[in-house]
């Protein structure tokens, strides 16, 4: 596509990593999730066990509904009018499900949003693959789909991160604060912008907090001891800082929108229960969730992309590129 122009659409698909929503779809799901890496099948099993603490359910979907039905809400009242489709890249609804009925619908172009902030392989590239996979599978006839930009320094998420953060801290005013994202392997973070990225998205919200006192940590690791993966991990740095006098602590899930797993289980499970043994009081600051900031956002950027909004972002990075180069976010090598 070229970049100046400035394309129409007839839909938007909300494009999400899906979640099991019962006991016995968390196996089927945690194999989606991991076909083609090479992870012990006693890790998936215990991974299992996340979700079973919850019941089996994740909340990533019931999430996706409400979404769906705001965004279709905010569209209608504001424009532009595009129909609203979600698909999945590893439970149902399917990409390639949403997208065959999309193609049955009549959709011949759509904009695509992606509920990832960060540019990474496993957050961008992966998804324009899961994308073009679906049409591919679909054939003729298939909508063609454009990706939206990265947004971690999209006013409509910082403020709402800020604003949650804010919550947080009045319960610990005297908390250091701590943000947290999914740690990836070294070799994944060298091919994108991911660890920049999420340390300018901290410096911002941290920056609208007054806060100059902060540290970006890693969390839910699940690649082998001898492979490199981006860190420290919270539990180490929240050992360091009991070891150091600290009292209590802010956690601040930024690298994720919603309560995935990782959040209930990896924070306010393990990470709270850690705090609790070592005497660290512990708040964790909600995610940004459905605000009606970041609804009106995914509205924003459609229209940028349409050419009718100038891009909009906060500090001096400037907005993402608009769209993906062949070798943007390219795989992690291997071995």
């Amino acid at each position: 596509m070229n970049p100046l122009s400035h394309p129409k659409y007839d839909a938007i698909i909300l494009v999400a990593f899906g979640g099991p929503e019962r006991p016995a779809d968390v196996i089927p799901f945690l194999e989606n999730v991991l076909r083609g890496r090479n992870v012990p099948r006693e890790r998936m099993l215990e991974v299992a066990e996340h979700y079973y603490h919850f019941g089996g359910v994740s909340p990533i979907n019931q999430q996706m509904r409400e979404l769906v039905g705001l965004l279709e809400a905010e569209l209608r009242e504001r424009g532009p009018r595009l129909a609203v489709y979600w698909g999945n890249r590893n439970w149902a609804p399917m990409l390639g499900d949403t997208v065959r009925k999309m193609r049955d619908d009549g959709v011949r172009r759509a904009v695509a949003f992606v509920m990832s902030a960060y540019s990474s392989y496993s957050g961008c590239r992966q998804y324009l693959e899961d994308i073009a996979r679906a049409r591919e599978a679909v054939g003729e006839g298939a909508p063609e789909i454009d990706k939206l930009r990265v947004f971690y320094n999209h006013p409509g998420f910082i403020e709402p991160v800020a604003e949650r953060v804010r919550e947080a801290l009045a319960k610990l005013p005297d908390a250091a604060l701590i943000y947290t994202a999914h740690s990836v392997p070294v070799s994944m973070a060298a091919t994108s912008k991911y660890e920049a990225q999420l340390k300018e998205a901290c410096r911002l919200v941290s920056e609208k907090l007054g806060c100059h006192d902060w540290r970006l940590v890693y969390q839910s690791r699940s690649g082998p001891p001898s492979q490199p993966w981006l860190g420290p991990d919270i539990g180490e740095y929240l050992r360091e800082l009991h070891a150091a006098g600290t009292r209590a602590v802010v956690v601040v899930p930024i690298g994720f929108i919603s309560d995935h797993m990782e959040v209930l289980y990896d924070l306010d499970t393990e990470a709270r229960a850690l705090c609790g043994e070592l005497g660290l009081n512990f708040a964790r600051a909600a995610t940004v969730g459905n605000d009606p900031a970041f609804v009106s956002m995914i509205r924003e950027l459609v229209l940028e992309r349409m050419g009718e909004l100038p891009p909009s972002c906060l500090g001096s990075d400037g907005p993402s590129h608009d769209v993906c180069e062949p070798d943007c976010c390219a795989p992690p090598r291997r071995g």
